[in-house]
């Protein structure tokens, strides 16, 4: 692992937990998700910053792990959101929130635990 793709992966586990943290608070609720605009802008700026650190990882990094995340796809959720966020569809990002937000979690801890003593 390159330097600094180390300290990425450690604040995309921050941002991954704090979603977690979000979608559980609110009993995994697609509804409460649509009406409380301080949870959907919580889980949607987390995301976004997910897409940001994802694309400062090494080209050797992502190489190395594109069969276990789609890189790609987290970039390009960072640049929806960063340029489209009047037309998010809300689906979707409930829908990053709660199915794939786990699994990049549980990546990222593996990473941690794989990459120090």
């Amino acid at each position: 692992m390159v330097k600094g793709d180390l300290e990425r992966i450690r604040y995309m586990r921050q941002y991954c937990l704090d979603i977690s943290k979000t979608v559980e608070r609110s009993n995994n609720s697609f509804e409460i998700f649509l009406e409380d605009i301080d949870f959907y802008n919580s889980i949607s700026m987390s995301i976004m910053q997910i897409g940001e650190l994802a694309g400062g990882l090494s080209n050797e990094f992502k190489d190395a792990t594109k069969n276990d995340m789609p890189w790609v796809m987290i970039r390009g959720m960072r640049n929806y959101f960063a340029h489209g966020y009047a037309t998010m569809d809300k689906s979707e990002i409930w829908e990053t929130a709660s199915k794939d937000v786990p699994n990049l979690l549980r990546f990222c801890e593996r990473m941690i635990a794989d990459n120090t003593g």
